[in-house]
């Protein structure tokens, strides 16, 4: 003999006791993605600011826009494929955790991965020292 089993109900939020899951949650700001090499090499001519896990390189942009501009580049050096593709996941999620916050709208950020070390940092050293990166870029470009 079988015994079906019939899920609970769900509450019942329309008397607006509970919250919806979307609505409890924070919306984090959206960054957008440097794709043309053109991007890239204008935030090279900008200020560079170097960590003990990478290079960050950032410039204002004449464009007026507000939105906050990333990039991700690892060379040869750190390694094949693989590691360059972990080097650049690991530096897309701090920058989603620390740009997002230390950023400042209409810039373009550059994040370039090292070699042995950008992989095998820790991840709270990577977003400190990004946000270390961060700081001193912003210090130098104030008025």
């Amino acid at each position: 003999m079988v015994t079906l089993m019939t899920p609970p109900k769900a509450p019942d939020q329309t008397d607006g006791t509970l919250p919806s899951a979307a609505s409890s949650c924070a919306m984090p700001v959206a960054l957008a993605t440097l794709t043309k090499r053109s991007e890239f090499l204008r935030a090279a001519r900008g200020d560079k600011q170097g960590t003990a896990s990478m290079m960050v390189q950032g410039q204002a942009r004449a464009d007026g826009g507000d939105a906050i501009r990333v990039g991700f580049t690892c060379s040869k050096k750190v390694g094949n494929a693989v590691a360059r593709n972990r080097a650049k996941r690991r530096l897309r999620a701090a920058a989603r955790e620390v740009v997002a916050r230390h950023g400042r709208p209409g810039w373009d950020y550059v994040l370039i991965g090292k070699r042995d070390v950008t992989a095998a940092r820790p991840f709270e050293a990577l977003k400190s020292d990004l946000a270390h990166a961060l700081r001193k870029l912003h210090e130098r470009a104030a008025p």
